[in-house]
């Protein structure tokens, strides 16, 4: 039902997306080689099963990167994430030329992460293409605002797996560069390894899901949570009100906190339609002040306003009980990571500007501001390219976590600090 519901929104939204090998996908799935809403349509894409199955993320980004440039008649460029759609595009600016002569020769360059024998199955379907490999020469040539647009005319819709929480920001960001005057559509919502609903909206800009009842058990916790919670069912649910979502969809896993706070935005044919509002995993709290990822995220970009000639690539955060000893005596406090274009020093000013708009959007943390219950928060700047070996050493292909939990990936994030 699901697959046939997305294909009849987006054929409706956008009569030639269905275009036969018309759609290009950029995602990355280990040793299982799927569309990331996990049905078979060989031609629907022209991109080669073999290419996303990598044991590299960023190899197979690149490869999949190449066959779609192959295709200039593109309708649909599909992501099953956006943080997926961004390192693709990023891989473009940093080795277009390579990808040109690539695209020229009609070889596919021997490299880490891609075995001999895949590489030549796959270099089997490259055909030498010289025209092709002078217009991707021209184009990256000119600059890379609204690249997408031209390397691809003929381009209709950006389909991503994820774009809502955090990934919104990844979207965002496309949206006023690389992808300038495309649409983006974000089919599904998933959740507790399930899913659970469908955008029948392509066009609008902010994705609605449609919650559907016959594909799981639906209970909703009113938030914030009172001392005595009772759950509510899809009927009992009140627009413009937030909910913590408890489902029941997999068998053996019974009324499972799933961890996402949804929003009613309103009612299609009694079915409520929802907006991922934030996942509860990524809160901050050293004292329990719980400042939420979706704020926090506005008021880093708040602070960064401020700054000029800065510009947010990325940004994670580490709160000081995962540093250990090496956190020093200090109070517990937030240790922030950020990759910034624009900047190649923070100064102290810098650094302290953005506690100061914590202290200003969240008077608790305030409060334990000035109390001394929590320590002055600590900005680091890291080497470009690190959220990218981030999001490969996460070893599948999930959301970017914006509140790290392991000690593995704080060591790799804090490596990369140059400021």
């Amino acid at each position: 039902q699901g697959s046939l519901l997305y294909l009849d929104a987006l054929g409706a939204a956008f009569p030639r997306a269905l275009a036969r090998r018309g759609t290009a996908l950029l995602h990355w799935t280990p040793g299982c080689p799927r569309a990331p809403a996990g049905w078979p349509l060989p031609t629907l894409y022209c991109t080669p099963d073999p290419a996303g199955a990598l044991p590299s993320r960023a190899t197979a980004l690149r490869v999949q990167l190449l066959f779609a440039l192959q295709q200039r008649g593109l309708r649909v460029l599909e992501a099953g994430l956006a943080a997926e759609l961004r390192d693709a595009l990023a891989a473009l600016r940093d080795e277009w030329p390579r990808l040109a002569q690539e695209l020229a020769l009609g070889r596919l360059s021997p490299q880490p992460g891609l075995p001999e024998e895949v590489r030549s199955q796959l270099q089997a379907l490259l055909t030498p293409d010289p025209a092709r490999a002078a217009e991707l020469h021209t184009e990256c040539a000119r600059g890379f605002e609204g690249i997408v647009r031209r390397l691809w005319p003929q381009l209709e819709v950006v389909v991503v797996g994820s774009a809502h929480s955090t990934e919104r920001f990844y979207c965002d960001t496309l949206c006023q560069a690389d992808c300038q005057g495309l649409p983006f559509y974000c089919p599904f919502y998933q959740a507790a390894g399930a899913l659970l609903g469908v955008n029948l909206w392509p066009e609008e800009p902010v994705p609605q899901f449609l919650l559907c009842p016959d594909w799981a058990f639906f209970e909703f916790l009113p938030c914030p949570v009172e001392e005595d919670p009772r759950t509510m069912l899809l009927d009992e649910l009140w627009e413009g009100h937030e909910y913590a979502l408890v489902v029941t969809a997999q068998p053996g896993e019974y009324r499972c906190c799933a961890g996402e706070v949804l929003r009613v935005a309103g009612f299609h044919k009694q079915c409520p339609m929802v907006e991922p509002v934030r996942r509860e995993s990524q809160t901050l709290s050293v004292r329990g002040e719980s400042i939420p990822e979706e704020r926090f995220c506005q008021t880093l970009c708040r602070t960064l306003g401020m700054w000029p000639g800065a510009r947010l690539i990325d940004y994670v955060c580490v709160e000081s009980s995962l540093l250990g000893d090496s956190s020093g005596p200090c109070a517990p406090h937030y240790e922030v990571f950020v990759e910034l274009q624009g900047l190649r020093d923070l100064s102290e000013g810098q650094r302290y500007k953005l506690d100061q708009c914590l202290q200003e959007d969240f008077p608790v943390y305030k409060s334990f501001r000035f109390k001394g219950s929590i320590g002055p928060l600590r900005l680091h700047l890291v080497r470009a390219g690190a959220f990218t070996r981030l999001r490969e050493a996460l070893g599948s292909p999930v959301p970017m976590p914006r509140v790290l939990r392991e000690e593995r990936l704080l060591q790799l994030i804090h490596g990369s600090v140059i400021s």
